[in-house]
C-alpha cells in the first residue's frame, strides 16, 4: 500500500482543488525562468556522467531493471516532468522538457524510454481526467518514485491503434467495465512486476457497432497493478535498450471501475492520439541524445586510432561520416525544437512537425549509430566499445511511438490536406517570400 504523508496530501489536494481541469488547454504551462529550466537539464547532465554511464552496460548486459537511476531521478526532479506546476509537479514546457530527455538519453536511452513510457500515461489524465483521478492516479507519482505504463499497442494491430481488439463492455448498473485481450496482448514497458509500479492505461473498444469510427469506438481506462484477472508475462530479452522491461499485459475479465475511465465513453482514442503527438518530440529528442554519444565516441576515436601514420579522422572516408553526423544531429535538433513549441502552442501543423521530427531524428539516430560502429571497424563490433550498443539500443527509436514509416504517412497526409484539398482538388500554394527580402 502507499503511504503518503498527511501533510502532503494536505498540500497537494489543495493544488488540484484550486486547479481541478485544464479544460483542453495543453497542460504543461511552465512559470520556471530559463535559468531553472536550465538548472534541470544542468541537473541532468550532472547525473548521467556520474551515475549512469558508469553503469550502463551493467544494466545492458544483465537485463536488470534500473531501480537505483529511477530512484535517483526522482529524487533529482527529473521524473514527472510534464505534471503542471499548479499540481505539484515541474510544470516544464515540452520546449524544456525535451532538453531533460536529450541528456538523460546521451547517458542511456533505455533510462529515457523508461520515463517516457511513465509520463506517456499520464497525458491522458493531465487532459481529461477528473479532480478525483488525479489525485488517485497523480498524486502517489509525485510523492514517491512510481511508474505507469501506457498498454496500448497489440502484436496483430502494431501502430494501427484503430484496430485494437480489447474489449470493455460496461455491467447492467453501469458501475463497472469487464475488459478482456481475446487471443491478444499488450506491450508494456516499465517493470511491472514490482511493487514501485502501480497502474497502467489501457485503450479498449467500447462500441458494441463494429462500424462505429475509431474517434467514437474506444475509451481509456486507468487499470491498477493488483487487479484480479490482470496477469503480467515474463521480461522479454530485447535486441536493445534491454534496461527497459516490455512484457506482455493478460487481461481476462478485468473488471474496471466506470470511475476508471478517463474522458467521456468513446473519446479514448483521440486523447491516445493526442498523447501520442505530445509524445513524438521527446522520442526524437532522445535520439538527438543518442546521435551526440555516437559522433562523440566515433570522433574521438577516429582522433586517436592511427593506421599508415596518421590518424584516421584525417582520411575522406572517416571524416566525411563524421560531418554527415553532425549535419543530422544540428538538424534533428532545429526539428525537434520546432516541433515542441509547435505541440506547446497548439498550432494546426503541430501533429505535422511532430510525426517529422520523430521520423529524422530516429532515422538519423540508427544511421548515426551504424557510422559510429564502421569507424570503430572490429571494434565496434566489440562489446567492450559502446558503439554497439548504441546500434542496437538506436533501431527501437525507429519502431516504437509510431514506426517511420507510419510517420511518412502522417507527414503525407498532412501536405494532402495542405496542397492537395484533401487529396482530391490540387492547388496552387502561396508564393513564399523569399528569405531575402525577409
Amino acid at each position: 500500500m502507499l503511504m503518503l504523508s498527511s501533510k502532503f496530501v494536505r498540500r497537494m489536494s489543495s493544488l488540484f482543488v484550486q486547479q481541478p481541469s485544464f479544460s483542453g488547454s495543453t497542460p504543461n504551462l511552465s512559470s520556471l525562468s530559463a535559468a531553472e529550466e536550465a538548472g534541470h537539464v544542468q541537473r541532468a547532465r550532472h547525473f548521467v556522467q556520474n551515475e549512469v554511464i558508469p553503469s550502463s552496460s551493467h544494466f545492458d548486459s544483465t537485463g536488470e531493471f534500473p531501480w537505483p537511476w529511477v530512484r535517483r531521478a526522482h529524487a533529482l526532479g527529473l521524473m514527472n516532468t510534464g505534471m503542471p506546476a499548479e499540481h505539484g509537479g515541474i510544470g516544464l514546457p515540452l520546449a524544456a522538457k525535451v532538453g531533460i530527455f536529450e541528456t538523460i538519453a546521451y547517458g542511456d536511452i533505455g533510462l529515457g524510454t523508461t520515463l517516457m513510457v511513465s509520463e506517456l500515461s499520464q497525458q491522458p489524465l493531465l487532459y481529461a481526467g477528473t479532480l478525483e483521478q488525479k489525485q488517485k492516479f497523480l498524486l502517489p507519482m509525485l510523492a514517491q518514485p512510481l511508474l505507469a505504463s501506457f498498454a496500448v499497442t497489440e502484436p496483430e494491430a502494431g501502430s494501427d491503434v484503430s484496430n485494437v481488439s480489447t474489449s470493455a463492455e460496461p455491467s447492467e448498473d453501469g458501475t463497472f467495465y469487464v475488459l478482456n485481450v481475446y487471443s491478444k496482448v499488450l506491450k508494456l514497458s516499465n517493470d511491472a512486476n514490482s511493487s514501485s509500479f502501480f497502474r497502467f492505461f489501457v485503450l479498449a473498444r467500447t462500441a458494441a457497432d463494429p462500424a462505429t469510427p475509431a474517434k467514437d469506438a474506444f475509451t481509456g481506462f486507468i487499470v491498477e497493478r493488483d487487479t484480479p484477472g490482470l496477469t503480467v508475462g515474463e521480461k522479454e530479452r530485447n535486441m536493445g535498450q534491454r534496461c527497459c522491461d516490455n512484457r506482455m499485459l493478460f487481461l481476462q475479465n478485468v473488471k474496471v471501475p466506470a470511475a476508471n475511465a478517463v474522458g467521456r465513453v468513446g473519446g479514448g482514442f483521440r486523447l491516445t492520439m493526442r498523447a501520442f503527438d505530445r509524445t513524438r518530440p521527446v522520442v526524437a529528442s532522445m535520439a538527438c541524445g543518442l546521435q551526440q554519444r555516437a559522433l562523440d565516441e566515433a570522433a574521438k576515436y577516429a582522433a586517436e586510432r592511427r593506421t599508415f601514420g596518421k590518424p584516421i579522422i584525417e582520411y575522406q572516408g572517416v571524416s566525411f561520416k563524421l560531418a554527415e553526423m553532425a549535419m543530422h544531429l544540428e538538424a534533428s535538433k532545429g526539428l525537434v525544437k520546432r516541433a515542441a513549441k509547435k505541440v506547446d502552442a497548439q498550432a494546426e501543423d503541430a501533429v505535422y512537425f511532430a510525426s517529422m521530427a520523430k521520423c529524422f531524428a530516429c532515422d538519423a539516430a540508427f544511421q548515426a549509430a551504424s557510422n559510429a560502429v564502421q569507424i570503430f571497424g572490429g571494434n565496434g563490433f566489440n562489446e567492450q566499445f559502446p558503439v554497439e550498443k548504441l546500434l542496437r539500443d538506436s533501431k527501437t527509436l525507429q519502431i516504437y511511438g509510431g514506426t517511420s514509416e507510419i510517420q511518412r504517412v502522417v507527414i503525407a497526409r498532412e501536405l494532402r490536406k495542405k496542397y492537395g484539398n484533401g487529396g482530391d482538388q490540387p492547388t496552387v500554394a502561396a508564393v513564399p517570400t523569399p528569405s531575402s527580402q525577409l
